[in-house]
């Protein structure tokens, strides 16, 4: 497998369709088609699989980081539809949630309505309200809760993104550093060899001249021992 950053978001995307296109069946086939414990059973499955498809997306945000700029545009455009796809999946998710609760209410009164006529007694209109009052903010809670979790994850994922960011950045920072060093290296060995090159030719100098006063006292010496 090609490591590169696109071929790891083509990878992830073709994930997150996988995913996406077996919510959208079981939306249609067990969140619609279905009752009863059948249908909680499909929306469950449901909740967990658009929990994946979450964090595929994240992982899409990750990768994305890395496709360079020139090739990034039709990338990030991909991951905005995921994006919206999967919003699109959770909200049909809630409704259909809902609609399950409201219908097992509304089924649960209908068997139970011609079984009292007391006000006050235990399947009395006024009791299973009630009890559906307390179903429907249970559920509501749920959804608040799965709400918070979600945005919990998105701010996690935000801040894995922004301290990968910093540490690239850094790398970036250590590399530009490492070429200025080479450059001031690259500099320094041409003043050192400069400076070899005068140290040679002072001393090829010195030594000509060393060998002309050596020449000259000797020639001296031998025209006054001649005389």
């Amino acid at each position: 497998m090609d490591p590169t950053p696109t071929s790891l978001f083509e990878s992830y995307e073709q994930d997150f369709r996988h995913i996406i296109h077996g919510i959208s069946d079981k939306l249609q086939d067990g969140g619609k088609n279905q009752i009863g414990e059948q249908r909680k059973a499909a929306l469950r499955k449901v909740e967990l699989e658009l929990d994946e498809a979450d964090d595929v997306v994240s992982q899409l945000e990750v990768e994305i980081q890395g496709i360079p700029n020139s090739v990034k545009a039709p990338y990030a455009t991909r991951l905005k539809q995921a994006k919206a796809d999967l919003s699109k999946y959770k909200k049909l998710s809630k409704d259909l949630q809902f609609q399950a609760t409201r219908s097992d209410l509304l089924g649960g009164y209908r068997a139970d309505s011609s079984r009292s006529d007391d006000p006050y007694g235990e399947n009395s209109d006024r009791t299973r309200l009630l009890a559906g009052t307390e179903t429907l903010n249970d559920g509501s809670r749920r959804i608040q809760d799965s709400t918070g979790i979600a945005l919990e994850t998105e701010a996690q994922g935000a801040d894995i993104l922004r301290s990968l960011r910093g540490q690239r950045e850094q790398i970036e920072n250590s590399r530009s550093m490492l070429n200025t060093a080479d450059i001031h290296i690259d500099r320094a060995s041409g003043t050192l060899k400069g400076m070899l090159y005068q140290m040679k030719k002072q001393r090829f100098i010195l030594s000509g001249i060393g060998i002309f006063f050596v020449v000259l006292i000797l020639t001296i010496l031998y025209f006054k021992l001649s005389r």
